[in-house]
């Protein structure tokens, strides 16, 4: 299970940082060996505090061990023929890195792994660094030797998926007036991109559109709603518009109510418990507005469901064309990183 993690104590954060500033899949830097080190010593005094001040830390693989752990439980049950079957997570930038489960799994004597991106919607600044991060490890023997892999990469728009976001945003609107429910304006948010990666064609910023439209189809299009975009770092031209401005123009055209919507996080970490339960919402009750969140999907047992179908899904179809095996580093569109955004590919035997 891949992702970018988080610190779950605040004595982690500058390690957290650190790893963060120095990929350069994620964030592009000159002289970045040096650079990074620097930037995060000096960014971690504010964010150890956005840390303490959402409870000590990111609850993330407390979530995503929850996540696997029901997951695996279903998959046994689901596809007894494939049993028995383990969830290992992999963050990027916290504990456990993938360094340290790639140990566990080659102790473990794994032979047979799905690489399971827990970002709905690829991109390759998040999907595509985890699975270049895998790809080096792999092929530097860390995993073991002759282990077989596949990918599942993407799906922002599987039904489970949309099942599990729409539930929660409908008890976020129960919270509101049956009278003035309908009025209730949905703010989707997802964490934005730099506008120098958007340009270079990757698929994100459709993906995430893709799952708005499929969660508002699944709601019937009872609420006006909006997509914007969060958590822009620096100078530089990122994909907007950003939430908090979005709030702001709500206000100016009257829209007392909101509901908030993380729809690109499966787990609630800093960028739901302090953006958008702290920062956003203090504006929008500045600006005269009722904001509810919908709940992360944390704990819930439509989307762990989801999970479990998506990994069957998966392990049957491969069952069928046969195992996979060979790392294979290839190129996408539009990206200088060698293996990202090979996604179903690079894993595929002979590179086919």
């Amino acid at each position: 299970m891949l992702n970018m993690g988080g610190p779950s104590t605040v004595a982690e954060t500058h390690d957290f940082l650190k790893n963060l500033f120095l990929d350069g899949d994620l964030i592009p830097l000159p002289f970045q060996r040096f650079l990074a080190p620097w930037i995060a010593k000096r960014r971690t005094p504010q964010i150890e505090q956005q840390y303490t001040d959402i409870g000590g830390g990111s609850p993330i693989l407390r979530y995503t061990q929850i996540q696997g752990e029901g997951m695996v439980k279903l998959m046994d049950e689901l596809s007894p023929e494939t049993a028995p079957h383990k969830a290992y997570v992999a963050f990027r930038y916290a504990k456990p890195l993938t360094e340290e489960t790639a140990r566990q799994m080659k102790a473990d004597g794994v032979t047979r792994a799905v690489a399971f991106t827990q970002y709905p919607q690829y991109s390759c600044s998040t999907t595509g660094s985890s699975l270049n991060e895998l790809y080096r490890r792999g092929k530097a023997g860390e995993f073991g030797k002759d282990i077989e892999w596949s990918v599942i990469d993407r799906w922002g728009t599987h039904p489970g998926f949309i099942e599990a976001v729409a539930q929660n945003i409908e008890a976020a609107l129960a919270k509101f007036p049956e009278s003035t429910r309908s009025e209730t304006v949905l703010l989707f948010s997802a964490h934005s991109l730099p506008m120098s990666v958007v340009n270079r064609g990757d698929p994100y910023v459709l993906e995430v559109s893709a799952s708005v439209s499929a969660v508002m189809d699944r709601l019937g299009h009872s609420n006006p709603y909006r997509l914007v975009w969060q958590s822009q770092v620096g100078p530089s031209a990122w994909m907007g518009m950003q939430t908090g401005e979005a709030l702001k123009g709500l206000a100016r055209l009257g829209k007392k109510q909101v509901v908030l919507i993380p729809i690109a996080f499966t787990s609630d970490h800093i960028e739901t418990l302090y953006e958008l339960d702290l920062e956003y919402a203090k504006e929008a009750r500045e600006h005269g507005i009722e904001v509810h969140r919908a709940a992360s999907l944390n704990d819930s047992p439509v989307f762990i469901r989801a999970l479990a179908d998506i990994a069957t899904a998966h392990l049957q179809q491969t069952r069928k064309v046969g195992p996979t095996s060979i790392q294979m580093g290839l190129r996408c569109p539009g990206c200088t990183n060698a293996t990202c955004g090979a996604q179903k590919t690079w894993f595929a035997r002979g590179g086919r």
